[in-house]
């Protein structure tokens, strides 16, 4: 998102669409420590984390800053979304640790489907509306977000078929997300081709990522590092390797159009804020700590949160 592809709408558009991404971006890591965190200290957190990690990162990339001056380029959030929200919610769920009363796992299959149909749609206006006008590149971001999200999807779900020997439309499901996450810093860079082998990439390396948090036991309630942040980390890199300006003339060359200095500066921008999300989330989370507790009482996360503190019951039983 550089500044001259702003004057295709009007300010207050433009304002309103990064709301959209201020917003979701917190929210991201609010899914990795659900039933752990009490209402005050995410407020508290919420607040320092838009203010001292999200939107210096927006400036530095999106607002002609110093990486956009370096050359380091992130089409729709590779490194201002999914990235820096990713290692976020893995500092936290470190930090928070893990929930007293252990999920059974999803509670209702069909309702992720239809949550995953809903962010597959919402995603064109990730992808395609970056360009800030109708287009070429709005048409490759476009089918680069399909193609993605399409083949990470069914080699997310082939790796676990080889692994557990049975096909889960979970995993289908979570898949089709990592693709979608992985190529949205790439979306409007690389040709269809690139986006094919950048959601094959995606669907296995986040497969593995998932895998190894759940051996290290880290209790991240919606895979968000493994999804969003290995994602988002993978497209920065991809990025680097397979951009072309026969794509899109204002974005640059990458690794595998001869041009190393490219890939190098997305691998270094993207290790940064890698390590500023992960050590600042935590240290600011001991800072919250100490002015008002994180993690919630015992009983009340026996309870459960929407009880306990909002005085509400999110699921009615029926007898």
């Amino acid at each position: 998102m550089l500044l001259g592809r702003r004057d295709s709408i009007p300010l207050i558009v433009h304002v309103a669409y990064q709301m959209m991404f201020a917003i979701i971006t917190p929210a991201l890591i609010t899914g990795a420590f659900a039933n752990r965190v009490t209402f005050k200290a995410y407020f508290i957190f919420l607040t320092l984390w838009l203010l001292l990690v999200y939107f210096p990162f927006v400036h530095m990339i999106w607002g002609n800053g110093l990486l956009a001056k370096w050359g380091v380029l992130d089409f729709a959030g590779g490194i201002v979304v999914h990235n820096t929200a990713g290692l976020a919610a893995l500092a936290s769920v470190i930090y928070v640790g893990r929930r007293r009363v252990q999920d059974t796992g999803p509670h209702s299959i069909p309702l992720v489907a239809l949550g995953t149909g809903l962010l597959w749609f919402g995603w064109y206006g990730f992808n395609a509306g970056s360009e800030f006008r109708v287009d070429a590149t709005t048409a490759v971001a476009f089918i680069n977000t399909d193609v993605a999200a399409s083949f990470a999807g069914v080699a997310w779900m082939a790796v676990e078929w080889m692994t557990t020997r049975k096909p889960k439309f979970l995993g289908l499901l979570t898949g089709s997300v990592a693709g979608l996450a992985t190529i949205t810093p790439a979306a409007g860079y690389v040709s269809p081709q690139s986006a094919v082998l950048i959601g094959v990439a995606s669907g296995v390396l986040c497969y593995y990522a998932v895998a190894l948090k759940n051996r290290l036991k880290w209790d991240d309630a919606l895979d968000v590092w493994g999804v969003h942040g290995v994602g988002g980390f993978l497209g920065i890199v991809l990025l680097g390797v397979f951009a072309t300006k026969a794509y899109n003339p204002a974005g640059a060359d990458g690794l595998l159009a001869g041009n190393p200095g490219f890939f190098v500066r997305q691998c270094v921008a993207v290790l940064g804020s890698s390590v500023w999300a992960f050590t600042f989330t935590l240290g600011m989370l001991w800072v919250i700590d100490r002015v008002t507790p994180v993690r919630v009482e015992a009983a009340h996360e026996q309870v459960g949160l929407d009880e306990a503190l909002h005085g509400e019951q999110a699921y009615i039983e029926m007898g």
